[in-house]
Parts: structure tokens; C-alpha cells; sequence
């Protein structure tokens, strides 16, 4: 079902005040790049470095809050940046080690195998704290079942792969000691996929992540969210919030001329 007038609206009003947002807090780089100037001009080079702060906190700027937007209608509970806790079971604790142990050494990721295991292990051994860092996104169903979803930008670091599924985890781990009988996810989101019309296989390839169970990404995401065709719909507020910023868009970077 696609997104109905006013889900629109509000929606395009969020993508607005966010970019509006940063435009007030945005400082352009003050290096002197006189070849670049001469070549490009100001305007188009600090727009450049504006699309460039831009792209860094796109995350946390405008999709955490479009995705907030989106996800209310269907979720009893939506929150960004959400403190899941920092309490875990020792031996649930060792587990994860040990999963990801497993993984490095080329063991298949199996996500609903993992949380299993992790479930059996949250009551066993001494409580320990944990510091893990905050959920991007967590959504409750109205029947208790818990999202924590992590949004990455479209091609994050390959190199920090272990860290997020160790995140994953951890979060999993957290949560069940909390209460061992809640219904869990964890999972990475990819706002949309660079590599189209292939498919995404930056993860998939690095042996870490289940790619069913663990990761959704562009449409699959956002129609998770909001619904079905709530992609396109989305895709049509960002064109039509950009038509009414235009305006200001291009009077702000004609001062840099």
C-alpha cells in the first residue's frame, strides 16, 4: 500500500527541516584551492564540499529521521539512537567470541542459529557491563517483536565488517539477558544499493553476514518500514523536496562566487 497524502507531506516536511538544518550548521572548508576556483569556480566547489559533510552524516541527518517518519504507522514503538543496555551474561558474552571466532575461520553465518545460541546462554554465568554503542534504529511490533537495526552508509568500511556483526551480536546478547524470551533482530540496513541493477554483495562475500537474515538493503528496507511501494514513494518526496529547496539551495552557494 503506498504512502497516503499526508504521510507524504510530513515526510517531505522532515527531509526539508533536516538539509535546512544542516545548511545552519554547516562551516565550508576554508583551503585555499586556487587552481580548482579558476577551474570550477567557488560556488561549485563548496557545493562539492557541502554534498561531501553531506554524504558523512546522511545517516544520522536524514535517513535516521525519514525512517522514523515512515516506520510509525506500522510499529507500536520507533526510536532512533536507542540505549538497548548494558548488561550481558558472561557465557553469552563468550559465545559471541566464539561465533565470531567461527566466522573468521570461514564457518557460514547463520543469524537465527546464532541468536539460538546466544538465548540458550542468557541466563547462565555472572552479569557483566557493556559498552556497545547505540542502536541507529529500534522498532517493537505490536505483537513485541524487537528490531535493532544499524544503518550504514551505501559502501561502508570493509575493513570494520567484524566490529558491526560483533554489534550485531552484542545488542542480541544485551537484549536477551534483559529478557530471554523476546523475540529478536539485528540487522544491518543499506539506504540504497550503489551497484544496481547487480545485486548488493559487499557483505555477502566477506563470509560475515547472513544476507537474509541480517541485512536489508534499499527497497527491501524501506518497504519495511513503510509498506509496500513505500521506496518509490520515498524516492518521489526527496525529488519534490528538492524542487521546493532549489531556490534556496542555489542562492545559498551563489555567495561563494
Amino acid at each position: 500500500m503506498s504512502l497516503n497524502i499526508n504521510k507524504k507531506k510530513f515526510i517531505e516536511e522532515v527531509i526539508i527541516s533536516s538539509l535546512k538544518n544542516k545548511f545552519l550548521n554547516y562551516k565550508p572548508e576554508s583551503n585555499n584551492m586556487p587552481f580548482h576556483f579558476r577551474l570550477l569556480g567557488k560556488d561549485r566547489m563548496a557545493l562539492y564540499s557541502f554534498i561531501q559533510s553531506l554524504n558523512t552524516t546522511f545517516g544520522t541527518s536524514i535517513f535516521e529521521p525519514v525512517a522514523v517518519a515512515l516506520a510509525k504507522d506500522k510499529f507500536k514503538r520507533v526510536e532512533k539512537q536507542f540505549v538497548i543496555g548494558h548488561e550481558i551474561r558472561e557465557e553469552s558474552f563468550r559465545i559471541i567470541q566464539d561465533i565470531i571466532n567461527n566466522l573468521t575461520i570461514g564457518k557460514t553465518p547463520n543469524k537465527l542459529e546464532e541468536i539460538k545460541l546466544i538465548r540458550k546462554t542468557s541466563r547462565k554465568g555472572k552479569i557483566i557491563k557493556l559498552n556497545t554503542v547505540k542502536v541507529d534504529l529500534y522498532l517493537e511490533t505490536f505483537n513485541g517483536e524487537q528490531y535493532l537495526i544499524d544503518l550504514k552508509t551505501a559502501k561502508p568500511n570493509i575493513s570494520n565488517f567484524k566490529d558491526f556483526k560483533r554489534t550485531l551480536l552484542e545488542w542480541v546478547g544485551i537484549a536477551l539477558t534483559n529478557n530471554p524470551k523476546t523475540k529478536i533482530h539485528s540487522l544491518l540496513a543499506i539506504p540504497y544499493n550503489p551497484y544496481e541493477p547487480k545485486p548488493y554483495e559487499r557483505w555477502t562475500i566477506k563470509g560475515m553476514i547472513d544476507d537474509l537474515e541480517e541485512l536489508k538493503v534499499g527497497k527491501e528496507f524501506w518497504d519495511f518500514l513503510g509498506g509496500e511501494n513505500a521506496y518509490e514513494d520515498l524516492l518521489e518526496c526527496f525529488e519534490k523536496a528538492g524542487i521546493k529547496l532549489r531556490a534556496q539551495i542555489d542562492e545559498y552557494f551563489s555567495k561563494f562566487n
